[in-house]
């Protein structure tokens, strides 16, 4: 799997119907769903040399609309992963303390220490995507933003975090389809919000917010668009790309002048 064909390209103005939603690299569910399966047990392998290691960090920003998967991601790629190496954080409406300082403030605050990996279910980019589209900030805030996450990212990386972005690019019809499925279905209604609907119907002022969003991949800081409406497709190449990233890490189990021999268990 080029994993690299879903990576934005630095410099590059990103045109999202260019981006195919339903994509699958010739793989078929069962295909898809067995490789998942067998990238857990190496992505497990490499987060426990990061966590012993204790000198680098993974940060795994997860975007998308409503419904994109962002939740489903976190279970089934995510859940590779032991635990105790790893924090879920989710950027909700600010709170008046967080209001009342500049907006990567609480953001920073989540990044992951040494030997962890932290995963942002919605990030910092709510800032320059919702708060765009409804009118709370203009388009040359926005424009700042944008830079100041540049170099927010540019300090997390020269400290030790390499950071992985993913936007899951869910069409129209599927969001469709899924916001149904939470209405039919007792045990996922709770999902539902009318805010869903509001957020939908405004579906083309996201898409050029989502696209200048895109304009922040870096070499350091790379956004990846993958094809989220099959769900199997969307959690295989995520765990690839996250698995790619961890071996370029290369994280070391430390080195110990104990003696196992030496040492005698009664």
């Amino acid at each position: 799997m080029k994993t690299e064909g879903y990576r934005v390209k630095v410099g590059k103005n990103v045109k999202l119907k260019n981006w195919k939603t339903d994509e699958d690299d010739g793989l078929d569910k069962s295909e898809g769903k067995a490789w998942t399966k067998a990238l857990a047990d190496e992505l497990a392998h490499w987060q426990e040399r990061l966590y012993a290691e204790n000198k680098q960090a993974l940060l795994i920003v997860l975007q998308a609309r409503d419904a994109g998967g962002k939740d489903g991601t976190v279970k089934h790629v995510i859940g590779a992963f032991n635990p105790n190496g790893v924090h879920i954080a989710n950027f909700k409406v600010p709170s008046e303390e967080e209001l009342a300082h500049d907006f990567l403030w609480r953001i920073h605050a989540k990044t992951p220490k040494r030997g962890m990996v932290a995963v942002f279910n919605r990030s910092h980019y709510e800032d320059v995507l919702v708060t765009r589209v409804h009118d709370i900030i203009d388009d040359r805030t926005a424009q700042q933003r944008l830079d100041h996450i540049r170099n927010f990212e540019a300090l997390l990386n020269d400290t030790g975090t390499r950071v992985l972005k993913f936007y899951l690019h869910v069409s129209k019809q599927e969001q469709e389809q899924r916001l149904q499925d939470r209405l039919d279905d007792p045990d996922k209604l709770w999902k539902f919000s009318a805010g869903d609907l509001e957020e939908r119907a405004l579906w083309d002022q996201h898409t050029p917010a989502y696209q200048d969003a895109l304009t922040t991949s870096t070499v350091q800081a790379p956004w990846y668009v993958i094809p989220a409406d099959r769900k199997w497709f969307r959690n295989v190449l995520i765990s690839q790309i996250i698995l790619e990233t961890l071996k370029d890490m290369n994280p070391q189990f430390p080195e110990t002048d104990l003696d196992p021999d030496s040492i005698k268990i009664k």
